[in-house]
C-alpha cells in the first residue's frame, strides 16, 4: 500500500469529516448541511471555482492544472443517506431518527475531499479537474436532475471516474469490471382494487388480498419461464399492503418491488410481462389493477480503455497485486450510470474491512480506506491529465 503522503499527513482530518458527516446523514434532496460543508471546504483549500444549488443540492467544483489545457476530467462522489435506523453502536451514530449513512457515501464525499484539498495544493497536470458531489443517489434521480439542469453543458468533462466502498472485498482491494458492470433497475408498483366485505362474509368480496397474493407468485415466472438463462434479470417483491382490522376484507391492495437487469430487452420484456400478468388476473376476477413500472437506474458501462486506465492508475496506490479487472457483474444499481451514458468513464470498488453488507443498520465503514479512495482520485487525475500533456 502506498498512499499518497499529503494525503496521509490529513487522513486524521479525513476521518473527523467523515464521522461528522455520518452523525448527520441526509435523505436525497435533503442534504444542505452536507453540501454547505462540502462548499466551504473547497473554498477553504483553495479550489478554484465553487458552484453550488446544482441539480437541488449538488456541488460542483473546479481546480485549473500549472499548466494550463483544455481537456477535462471528472470526479464524482454521492452525498445522500438512507431511510434506516442505525443500529452500528459506533459513538458518532446518527442523530437523525431514520436516516442513517449505510452505503458509505459519507465516505466517498469525504475521499473527494480528500482529493479536491490535494489537488488544489499540488496542482501536479494540465487541464482542469471537476469535480462532482451528487444528491439523491438512492434511487431519487440525483444524477438525472443534474444532468437535466445543465451538469455536463456548464461542465463539460472528457472522461469521469467514481467509486464505492465494498465490505465484500478484502481491505484495499480495488475491482473495476470493463462493460455492463451493475444492473439498470426498475422500480414497480402494482394496485390491485377489489370489493371489500365484512370478514365474516367474504363471499361478498373481491378480496385482493387472496388475488394480490396469486399475482405475486405469478410475478415469479417472469424470471424463471421468460427470460434467456444466459441474460440474468432479478425480480424482487419487496412490498405487500393492504388492510386495517381483523373483521374487515380489505377493497385494495398495493404490491411493489424492483427489477434488476443487464440488457434493455430483458427490461422491456419484464415490462411486458408484469403488465400482462395483471391484465390477465383482472380480467379473471372481474376487478381492475393499474399497473406504474419506471426506469429507475440504467446499466453502469465501464469504458474498457478507461477502465484499464482506472486499474493502473489504483495500482501506483494499493499495488499490482490488489488492482485488477473483474468480470464480475452486480445486481445492484448505481445512477453513475447515468453520467456514463453522457461522458466516457470508469466505476471503481474497494474493498475495506468489515463483515455487515451494505444497507444494513449496522454497517460500519472502515475509515482507513479514506485515504486510499482520496489518493486512488487524485492519481487518476495525475495520470490521464499529466503535467505536460497540454503542449
Amino acid at each position: 500500500m502506498s498512499v499518497i503522503p499529503k494525503i496521509e499527513a490529513f487522513a486524521a482530518e479525513l476521518t473527523e469529516i467523515r464521522q461528522d458527516f455520518h452523525a448527520h446523514p441526509e435523505l436525497g434532496f435533503e442534504e444542505t448541511r452536507t453540501s454547505g460543508i462540502v462548499a466551504e471546504k473547497l473554498r477553504a483549500f483553495g479550489v478554484d471555482e465553487v458552484h453550488e444549488g446544482i441539480g437541488g443540492t449538488g456541488v460542483v467544483g473546479l481546480i485549473n492544472g500549472q499548466g494550463g489545457g483544455n481537456r477535462r476530467v471528472g470526479l464524482r462522489a454521492d452525498m445522500d443517506a438512507l431511510p434506516i435506523d442505525e443500529a452500528s453502536g459506533v459513538p458518532f451514530a446518527s442523530k437523525n431518527p431514520g436516516r442513517m449513512h449505510a452505503c458509505g457515501h459519507d465516505g466517498h464525499t469525504t475521499m473527494l475531499l480528500g482529493a479536491a484539498r490535494y489537488l488544489a495544493e499540488t496542482r501536479d497536470f494540465d487541464g482542469t479537474v471537476v469535480l462532482i458531489f451528487q444528491p439523491a443517489e438512492e434511487g431519487l434521480g440525483g444524477a438525472r436532475r443534474m444532468i437535466d439542469e445543465g451538469l455536463f453543458d456548464q461542465f463539460p468533462c472528457d472522461e469521469i471516474y467514481g467509486m464505492h466502498n465494498d465490505p465484500n472485498s478484502d481491505p484495499g482491494v480495488v475491482r473495476v469490471t470493463p462493460g455492463p458492470a451493475m444492473a439498470g433497475a426498475s422500480f414497480f408498483d402494482i394496485t390491485v382494487k377489489g370489493t371489500g366485505s365484512h370478514a365474516a362474509m367474504p363471499q361478498q368480496s373481491r378480496d385482493p388480498i387472496v388475488i394480490g397474493t396469486a399475482l405475486v407468485q405469478q410475478l415469479q415466472t417472469v424470471v424463471s419461464r421468460n427470460t434467456p438463462p444466459t441474460k440474468p434479470v432479478v425480480l424482487s417483491v419487496t412490498k405487500f399492503n393492504s388492510g386495517s382490522a381483523y373483521n374487515v376484507v380489505p377493497d385494495m391492495a398495493t404490491v411493489s418491488g424492483t427489477i434488476r437487469y443487464f440488457h434493455d430487452e430483458v427490461s422491456d420484456m419484464a415490462d411486458t410481462r408484469i403488465r400482462e400478468l395483471c391484465a390477465g388476473m383482472a380480467q379473471a376476477y372481474g376487478i381492475e389493477i393499474s399497473v406504474d413500472v419506471r426506469n429507475v437506474f440504467d446499466v453502469l458501462m465501464n469504458d474498457a480503455d478507461l477502465a484499464t486506465a482506472y486499474v493502473a492508475a489504483a495500482s501506483d496506490i494499493v499495488g499490482g497485486d490488489h488492482a485488477a479487472e473483474s468480470t464480475e457483474q452486480m445486481t445492484g444499481s448505481e445512477d453513475f450510470a447515468d453520467m456514463l451514458k453522457v461522458v466516457p468513464g470508469a466505476y471503481c470498488r474497494v474493498g475495506h474491512a468489515g463483515n455487515i453488507p451494505l444497507h444494513n443498520p449496522a454497517f460500519v465503514l472502515d475509515d482507513t480506506i479514506l485515504p486510499v479512495g482520496a489518493s486512488i482520485y487524485a492519481r487518476i487525475i495525475e495520470t490521464r491529465l499529466p503535467k505536460g500533456s497540454a503542449g
